[in-house]
């Protein structure tokens, strides 16, 4: 099996809005998400990452198939200073349980060396798995996770793990 973790260019930007669908369709059963009349959730932050810096897109494929999507930026939410944050992960239901995930996930920390966070719903268990035992095999367990930390508008509480890479 061949994973490779590429940016994604302006070229490939409406591959990227395909790809978001899919991922907010599956998000979709751990948030209250629905589809505007067109029936699209429509990521509204796409363009973003074209127009501003510090936003950062890749495509994660396997054995040159396309089977997800990276999303990095520099927002900082934390109650700590941290240089890079995961917008979004994604990595397809065909690949999952393969190790692309995990694969993908410490390609990029290796990429962005500095201080992370990654927050995630808990209602979102297999999030919630994954990134504690991603991050936890990553960083010899040193990291620090934060649970209820934080309410969103939309009533999802989020935990969240900062650390270094």
């Amino acid at each position: 099996m061949d994973i490779t973790i590429k940016p994604v260019t302006a070229d490939e930007k409406e591959i990227l809005r395909n790809l978001t669908e899919k991922y907010d369709y599956e998000f979709s059963q751990y948030e209250d998400l629905d589809v505007n009349d067109l029936g699209l959730y429509g990521y509204k932050y796409i363009d973003h990452y074209w127009t501003e810096d510090d936003r950062y897109a890749f495509f994660i494929r396997v054995d040159g198939k396309l089977a997800g999507f990276i999303m990095v930026n520099k927002i900082n939410e934390a109650n700590t200073k941290t240089d890079y944050s995961m917008a979004e992960f994604f990595v397809m239901y065909k690949y999952k349980r393969w190790g692309v995930g995990k694969y993908s996930a410490h390609f990029i920390f290796e990429k962005f060396r500095g201080k992370w966070q990654i927050t995630y719903a808990q209602k979102n268990k297999p999030a919630l798995e994954f990134w504690n035992k991603t991050v936890g095999e990553y960083t010899k367990g040193n990291y620090v996770k934060t649970e209820n930390w934080k309410k969103y508008d939309d009533g999802l509480i989020r935990d969240i793990l900062i650390f270094d890479t």
